[in-house]
């Protein structure tokens, strides 16, 4: 019988996706804000302190099967700042054109100093992409909780909004994968947590494997929820 290899080590790093993160696009806003980069900084930087050969970025918005790497790219422009982001070493003519969540996961990673190898893919590719690569691996996994939190959020308010993303905290305080897997897509899409494909995702493919947890922020200062995590998984 041919022995299983044993799964790799990973790391994973959970941060919300507002562009507001960008310094450049927040201008003078404030809510909280620099707690938050300072969370998803940790969390980043727990992400890379075991030196991934690899590191996987996951956010909504992506077609089944597509990928990113070197020479693809994003930009902020949308948010009025002439900024392109490559998503890994340059930018090639006739690269794709990342999606936001990956884009500000390039632009978390440049932060960080993390010059190493990035691959992006989507929710439904991500356990096919980690079975695929070897030694250890980091997953940034990108995403908000609901956009339906309080009266000021950007959609109308919803009572269950709170206690979805208080189910979503304590799971990823817990390192709890098999919470993670078990979320309800249709709930988290009618709460438009963006999120939740991703947090589904990540638990999936990390079932049965014991994780140690940090959550280091869980707020909703605009209105949505921001989760910030990260998990050191053996």
């Amino acid at each position: 019988m041919t022995a299983v290899p044993p799964a790799p080590r990973a790391a994973v790093a959970f941060c919300p996706s507002p562009p507001v993160l960008v310094p450049a696009v927040a201008g003078t806003a404030d809510g909280g804000l620099p707690d938050l980069r300072g969370a998803c900084a940790a969390a980043v930087d727990a992400l890379l302190t075991g030196a991934p050969e690899v590191v996987v970025v996951v956010g909504p918005g992506v077609e089944d099967g597509v990928r990113f790497g070197p020479g693809d790219a994003g930009d902020l422009r949308s948010f009025g700042v002439d900024l392109e982001v490559p998503f890994s070493a340059g930018i090639r003519p006739g690269g794709r054109r990342l999606p936001w969540a990956h884009t500000l996961g390039a632009w978390l990673l440049d932060e960080a100093g993390h010059a190493g190898a990035r691959l992006g893919v989507g929710p439904a590719d991500l356990a096919a992409a980690l079975s695929d690569l070897p030694g250890t691996v980091g997953v940034l996994a990108l995403g908000d909780g609901s956009a339906r939190r309080t009266e000021r959020a950007p959609a109308a308010f919803d009572e269950a909004a709170g206690p979805f993303d208080t189910a979503v905290a304590a799971a990823l305080a817990a390192g709890d994968a098999a919470a993670l897997a078990g979320l309800d897509p249709a709930e988290g899409e009618r709460l438009l947590a963006t999120g939740a494909p991703v947090w589904q995702a990540v638990g999936a493919a990390l079932a049965g494997r014991a994780a140690r947890a940090t959550l280091h922020y869980d707020a909703a200062p605009f209105g949505v929820g921001y989760l910030v995590a990260d998990w050191q998984v053996q």
